[in-house]
């Protein structure tokens, strides 16, 4: 493989140059990829209504065009789903990833055009390894192969002829053959869509290979390794692979798990870690330096056009959004996209704060929303509020107030959730009540529903049943009785919760 990783790093070195260009000219950059997808749409269903073809500057264009979230746009979606051409984009679309989190739906549905495919997510896959080898020149991570974690695929339900799945399976089903030579384990491994059969096919044949890189969500791949090290009989995964040199890591934050990583898994210098903000809508930004934990280079030439909406702007009927050249470093946004695969002024629904200007760097500082997505499971107020509903109605109790966070995965252990509920009236079977509330989560959402899955990523929630006032005493101690101030009812990490289980102790 010595000879493949040569060519590969003389060929992604090259690269870095044109990365190095919109690095320099970033206000130039976004103004040339917003007159291509202007001109692109403009004969589309969405580019007439919006008198695309009119349109002369951006100002016009905002002006012009609303900020649309997934379900304003759904309607629109929904056509392509069930192949009608020419609605969003004007070419045609045979992919849709699924990603959930919404609020009318279990799932949502994202069309990828082959544009998106492959000058935005093939091109970040490259770019992240380019920007590796700018970091590591010495890198030899190409004489073995890259392991990937992907989803599965399935019929699109409204179109035979489309497939709809998890972002990385329809990248993983695209790969050109140099691509597929280069990975592990097998497509037909990597797609299996029944999650405990194919984690345990891939530590069977991961660990015989040379793997030098993984790409995953730390969840699952904290799974996968377990899986190895139990397999191999091995204490870290440098006995079984000696040479890996980088993992690869996005959709969660990576700081709960670093820990473990670097001491359990791969205890060496010789490791290490470069996080990407991608999601199912392209990818966005990629760590450029190794050394810079948490910040991450804005992709300016993937055929996305950004917009940055103030937090405090978000929800009114017509929002202020700012350009490149007009955001603060510090300053919490909702990130807005327009792509080239059809979602104009979509809010994402992330929100980013900017490290640096002139390079544009930025980090993901949260959602729009309250929710939590410790492991990839997307879970936002609406889900919770619906389990908390169902399970109090049959279990004939009344719920005065509840928060929830996250119990992340330590040495050896799943991650959880963990909810402090306030009753009026307590049910009088408090596990059924745990259980209804469980099993509704994973009905309304997908996401939980595959990370709970066999207790494989997350085991039962934790639930604490706390006496009447315990919420009141708590605001009260933190200066937030009355007014506009509101329970937090998701976090996604553990303040609110350790704060709140202080006072559960100091009144038991």
């Amino acid at each position: 493989m010595k000879l493949v990783n040569n060519m590969t790093v003389w060929f992604l070195k090259r690269r870095f140059e044109r990365i190095e260009q919109f690095m320099k000219n970033p206000i130039e950059t976004q103004q040339r990829i917003f007159s291509e997808l202007i001109e692109t749409a403009r004969y589309t269903e969405w580019g007439a209504k919006y008198n695309y073809g009119q349109i002369k500057s951006i100002r016009e264009f905002q002006e012009q065009v609303p900020v649309s979230s997934y379900e304003e746009l759904y309607p629109y979606i929904e056509r392509v789903l069930k192949g009608e051409p020419n609605v969003l984009w004007p070419s045609q679309i045979e992919w849709f990833s699924k990603s959930s989190g919404t609020t009318n739906a279990r799932s949502k549905f994202l069309p990828v055009s082959p544009e998106a495919l492959e000058e935005c997510h093939y091109e970040g896959g490259k770019d992240m390894m380019s920007l590796l080898i700018h970091n590591r020149p010495e890198t030899r991570v190409f004489d073995g192969k890259g392991l990937s974690i992907g989803g599965t695929l399935h019929a699109n339900p409204f179109d035979d002829y489309t497939q709809v799945g998890d972002v990385s399976a329809v990248i993983m089903q695209n790969l050109p053959a140099w691509g597929e030579f280069m990975r592990t384990p097998p497509l037909e491994v990597a797609l299996m869509d029944h999650w405990e059969s194919k984690l345990e096919k891939m530590a069977e044949i991961c660990s015989q290979e040379n793997v030098t890189s993984i790409l995953g969500v730390p969840t699952w791949t904290i799974v996968l390794l377990d899986q190895i090290l139990a397999k191999t009989g091995k204490k870290n995964m440098l006995e079984v692979w000696p040479d890996f040199e980088v993992f690869v890591h996005g959709a969660v934050s990576f700081e709960p798990y670093r820990s473990l990583f670097t001491e359990k898994y791969f205890p060496s210098d010789q490791v290490n870690y470069l996080e990407t903000y991608s999601a199912s809508e392209g990818f966005f930004a990629i760590q450029d330096d190794l050394s810079k934990v948490g910040e991450m280079l804005l992709m300016l030439d993937y055929g996305i056009f950004y917009e940055f909406i103030p937090v405090d702007e978000v929800g009114k009927p017509h929002p202020k959004a700012l350009l490149l050249d007009e955001v603060e470093v510090g300053k919490n946004y909702a990130l807005v996209i327009s792509t080239n695969a059809g979602l104009w002024r979509y809010l994402i629904g992330d929100t980013v704060k900017f490290t640096s200007k002139y390079p544009f760097r930025l980090k993901v500082s949260g959602r729009t929303k309250h929710f939590i997505n410790a492991f990839g499971e997307e879970v936002i107020v609406e889900n919770a509020d619906h389990a908390i509903k169902v399970a109090a109605q049959h279990t004939h109790s009344l719920v005065a107030n509840y928060t929830a966070g996250p119990v992340y995965m330590g040495d050896g252990s799943r991650g959880r959730h963990e909810w402090i509920i306030e009753f009026t009236k307590e049910p009088a079977n408090h596990d059924e009540f745990c259980k209804i509330l469980d099993e509704t989560l994973r009905e309304v959402n997908s996401d939980y529903d595959a990370k709970r899955y066999n207790d494989m990523a997350l085991l039962p929630p934790v639930v604490h049943f706390a006496p009447a006032n315990t919420f009141y005493h708590w605001m009260a101690k933190r200066n937030k009785l009355g007014g506009q101030n509101k329970v937090p009812r998701l976090s996604n990490d553990r303040v609110y919760l350790e704060d709140l289980l202080e006072l559960l102790v100091v009144g038991s």
